[in-house]
């Protein structure tokens, strides 16, 4: 039983520890987060605030599907490096995206919904429908 445990814990440290340095911070689950989300509730709509700095404004996407908006962003990177011969000498690949969900209420109107980044802030307006008031009618129980 003592070699399994080693077995696993050698893939273990194989599948999670970077065997080549290249001087870059270690990768650590642990770190990964989704971004900051305040949703604020105004007496004319929603204001929902997305913190994404370092994202590129064309990288963000809203989608509205059945009362649910969705809001994400996918970006991919590759940087190499070569030697003078042009063989690699180092390359890396970076993924990195998100994804958040967040179904509206009845009173919301989505035909809308506005959207705007500035400073590495989403703020997403997603007003109200008007209530109108309509004639007050009584109803005779009989």
């Amino acid at each position: 039983m003592s070699n399994l445990i080693r077995s696993n814990s050698f893939f273990d440290d194989f599948l999670t520890k970077d065997l080549f340095e290249f001087n870059r911070p270690k990768f650590n689950r642990s770190e990964l987060t989704l971004p900051s989300v305040n949703v604020k509730e105004l007496d004319n709509g929603f204001e929902i605030h997305v913190a994404a700095p370092g994202i590129k404004k064309e990288d963000l996407k809203i989608n509205l599907e059945r009362n649910v908006l969705t809001i994400s962003s996918e970006t991919k990177t590759e940087n190499q490096e070569k030697d003078e011969k042009g063989a690699f000498t180092r390359r890396e690949f970076n993924y990195s995206s998100f994804s958040r969900a967040f179904t509206l209420p009845e009173d919301a109107e989505p035909e809308k919904i506005e959207a705007t980044y500035e400073d590495g802030i989403l703020k997403i307006t997603v007003p109200k429908k008007e209530v109108m008031m309509q004639n007050v009618k009584t109803i005779e129980v009989k």
